[in-house]
């Protein structure tokens, strides 16, 4: 069976700015997923012209906004992936999210913590903050690479 490459920008968290290095970070991704605390409409259009995005609201983002959704559940190529923000779990972790969660790849943000957790086959994935610099922490994104139901995932560190 022939299967696609696909890559796949992953971003979080960039309450209303979008940094020099993240076009180059998220250069040739297929499509970018946001997830969540958007920070405004010209934050999606700012991406936009990288690759198509989708993106979920945070809890900092503007209640109503049309172009923001709670959750997101694609499948590309074999691999379920599902985008929240996080912050319907409290504090989320990767274990909440897995026992909540079904698909191979859960994609949050909330805590601005770069993280990737495996378990049995799945990933728990947050990209980082791609923000403004909060709690000491370097703004950050993914790429995120699917191919034969296999995903593959690479943090990528933007300059703070």
């Amino acid at each position: 069976m022939g299967w696609l490459l696909r890559i796949i920008g992953l971003i979080a968290d960039t309450h209303g700015l979008v940094r020099d290095g993240v076009y180059a970070a998220l250069a040739g991704v297929d499509v970018i997923l946001h997830a969540g605390d958007v920070g405004g409409d010209d934050v999606l259009d700012d991406l936009a012209s990288i690759a198509p995005v989708s993106a979920v609201f945070g809890n900092t983002d503007q209640p109503g906004d049309p172009r923001l959704v709670e959750e997101l559940v694609r499948d590309y190529d074999g691999v379920s992936i599902h985008v929240s923000h996080g912050h319907e779990l409290g504090s989320p972790t990767p274990a909440k999210l897995f026992a909540r969660y079904p698909q191979m790849v859960i994609v949050y943000g909330h805590t601005h913590r770069q993280l990737v957790t495996s378990l049995d086959g799945r990933l728990a994935i947050n990209p980082g903050a791609a923000g403004p610099r909060r709690f000491d922490l370097s703004p950050a994104v993914a790429r995120l690479t699917v191919r034969g139901g296999n995903a593959e995932v690479e943090l990528v560190q933007l300059a703070a």
